[in-house]
Formats: C-alpha cells, structure tokens, sequence
C-alpha cells in the first residue's frame, strides 16, 4: 500500500490499535497516573483521529498493579492477573476522562463486565462505534489470566482489521538490550516476526507476536514520550521500529 493509496489522507494506515504500557501514564512519578501525561498521550490520538484515522487503545496496567510481580510475592497469579485487569480498567477510565476534555466521543470496553462504568465487549458493537469515529479503549486485557495486555492488543487489533498496531513505549525503537541499562544496545530500524521470536527481543510476548504474524499486521513500535510522534509514525517518518 503506498502513502496515499487507503485514503488520500497522507497515512498508511485507516484503523489502528495504539498499545500503551501502564508505565507511560506514570510520567515522572513513581506509580499511578501523572494527569499531564495522560493529557499529552489523549492529544496524540485527537491528532491521529482528525486525519481521519480510525483508532482503538489497549492500555496496560503496571503503574498500578502487575499481576507477575503480585505472583511472585506469593500471590496466586490468576488472582494477581485479574487485580492487573481491574488496574488497566482505571488506566482506560482516566484516558476517556482526557479524550473527552478534548471533545473526542470515547467507549470503554471491558473483557471484564463491569457494566456501571463501561460497556462490556462486544466485537460486534465495537465496529460500529469505530465507523462512527469513536476511540473505543479495551479494558481489562481479553478477561483471562496468564494473558498479558500485549496479548489482548493483538487480539483486538485482529478482531477489529486493524492494518498496524502500534506499540508506544519510553524509547524509539526496538533494541537488542534496555537501552535505559546498557548504553551498547544496537537499535533496529526493521526486524521480522521470527527474528523478534528467535532473538527473544522484548517487543511484545511471544503470543502477541505470533497473533500478529498470523494475521499480517505490522508492528511499529515508537515512543509515545515523543510529542507528535503517533501521528508522525502513522505517515512512517521520525524513529520508529517496524516488526513485519
């Protein structure tokens, strides 16, 4: 597909799923929700939304609660996996809160019915508010534990069509190592589906990777720390590592 082929809108993509860690909504802080961050991310979508792009969000919840951490403290790990989907549930109502300031229309979908605070997921239903051009946010991963929000982002991506998920993380890229504790850390411009699984690199799990390649939707992973840099990585400029 080249630039202007889907759209004439000067992107790539008509519908996309933007994957954000629970830690990016953290900002400077420690843990929980820096409101001027979750601001500057609701501006990124608006922005993306206005070139007439469709997007939906699956946001983690590591800045509240991570069920893998609560397993290895001794709790038991599906008890821990659904305290970590209630976590991403409040991540989801905090980003509706922003995109609603900013006049955006926003449906919070949860795996989980939770039904006096969000709609419950219904594939169906979550079309129709993306062809209405609503930002639908899923919640509460795919509502079982032992699946991580990576998993659930490839799966709604899938569900949805999606041409690309996008995955906004604190760096620009995929590297061979954290580039926030080793310095040599070689960034990739490009990898394939299977030298991510091969090489172990940490882009999202194994099963969202293998979810992705079955179903032929790119991965671009960029920083969301970066301002403009959704809309920039939408028309494939600034830095960005695209998985394909």
């Amino acid at each position: 597909m080249s630039d202007d082929d889907s759209n004439g809108k000067g992107h790539l993509y008509p519908r996309v799923l933007l994957k954000i860690s629970g830690e990016s909504l953290m900002g400077k802080q420690a843990y929980g929700i820096d409101p001027e961050m979750v601001a500057a991310v609701a501006q990124q979508v608006k922005d993306v939304v206005n070139l007439g792009v469709e997007v939906c969000l699956v946001i983690g919840g590591g800045n509240i609660f991570r069920g893998v951490s609560g397993a290895a403290a001794g709790m038991e790990r599906a008890t821990g996996d659904y305290m970590g989907m209630l976590a991403t549930v409040m991540n989801a109502l905090a980003m509706q809160n922003a995109l609603e300031t900013l006049d955006m229309p926003t449906r919070v979908m949860s795996a989980l019915p939770i039904s006096a605070v969000c709609e419950p997921y219904i594939r169906r239903r979550a079309m129709r508010h993306l062809e209405k051009r609503r930002v639908v946010i899923f919640a509460a991963g795919t509502g079982n534990p032992f699946f991580t929000t990576d998993t659930a982002a490839a799966l709604r991506a899938s569900e949805m069509g999606c041409s690309a998920l996008l995955k906004g993380t604190r760096v620009d890229g995929v590297y061979s190592a954290d580039p926030e504790k080793d310095p040599d850390a070689v960034r990739y411009d490009q990898l394939s589906y299977l030298q991510v699984l091969s090489e172990d690199l940490k882009v999202m799990d194994a099963s969202a990777v293998s979810l992705a390649r079955e179903n032929s939707i790119p991965i671009l992973v960029f920083s969301i720390e970066d301002t403009g840099g959704f809309q920039r990585v939408l028309r494939h400029e600034g830095k960005f590592t695209i998985v394909s």
